[in-house]
């Protein structure tokens, strides 16, 4: 979940991959899961990495009429403890969101819960947070009455939201782009100019990688100069370790197969 800075990742949501996952829809970086057997050992080794850093882990059970259900991300928006409950701009992933609302809505008694309605849509996976300001992406599954309800939000706590057009060979704003630190973007090459993110504050950049790893511009920074990557990404690998990060590095093939990354697979509340 790329809604919460570094200091904010003490717990998460995951949910188990669905017997259905072969039919997850897949447009962009895949073109299908092939062997759930496996997916479901990287999604075990995903949720253990976050457990073993120091993230305490609840694993929601699969729903096996929806096989998207694994992509946590995209059903809940948590920022500072506030949470929106977006429309997800797929339809066929819609019933995928309660089980998440029942859970967030128990453990966060006293916070305020939003619901979005139609003709408002919105993914979590179009949100990224740098520090304190924020940024979503304006795509196929994120409109400009979703994008308002965002702001709404944002505007109460005090926060700044920054829209970026999200290109058509992309999926969501982090599918190729993440906040491995507080004041660091990664961005490729070939789908986002720097000047898509405005003027960074002091002391933040945006770090462009190379197009040909685009998949591996979706992190997941933690605490203790941390970071978790994709496998095979070589460039991003260097570029983190050059600034002092520790690169917990995971196999994402079936998760990419269809459409996921990292971040997609949790919320972090």
């Amino acid at each position: 979940m790329a809604t919460v800075r570094l200091d904010q990742k003490s717990r998460a949501i995951v949910r188990l991959i669905s017997d259905s996952y072969i039919n997850a829809l897949a447009n962009y970086f895949g073109s299908g899961p092939t062997d759930i057997s496996a997916a479901r050992m990287q999604h075990r080794a995903y949720a253990d990495a976050l457990s073993s850093n120091g993230v305490e882990v609840t694993t929601l059970e699969a729903d096996q009429n929806h096989p998207d259900c694994v992509f946590v991300e995209d059903q809940a928006v948590v920022i500072d403890g506030h949470v929106l409950l977006p429309v997800p701009g797929h339809e066929s992933r819609r019933g995928e969101q309660p089980p998440i609302a029942d859970f967030l809505s128990h453990h966060l008694k006293g916070h305020q819960i939003c619901k979005m309605e139609p003709p408002a849509m919105m993914d979590g996976g179009d949100i990224l947070r740098l520090g304190d300001l924020f940024f979503v992406g304006r795509s196929t599954r994120t409109n400009d009455d979703g994008i308002s309800e965002l702001k709404d939000l944002l505007d109460h706590l005090g926060h700044e939201l920054r829209v970026v057009d999200i290109p058509s060979g992309a999926l969501h704003l982090t599918s190729i782009s993440s906040t491995p630190t507080d004041n660091i973007i990664l961005a490729p090459e070939g789908y986002l100019a720097p000047e898509a993110f405005g003027v960074m504050p002091d002391g933040c950049e945006v770090i462009m990688i190379p197009e040909e790893e685009v998949y591996g511009c979706n992190t997941i920074g933690l605490p203790g100069n941390k970071v978790i990557i994709a496998e095979g990404y070589p460039t991003v690998k260097k570029t983190l370790e050059d600034r002092g990060l520790e690169c917990i590095i995971l196999d994402m093939e079936q998760i990419r197969a269809a459409d996921g990354s990292l971040t997609c697979c949790s919320i972090f509340y």
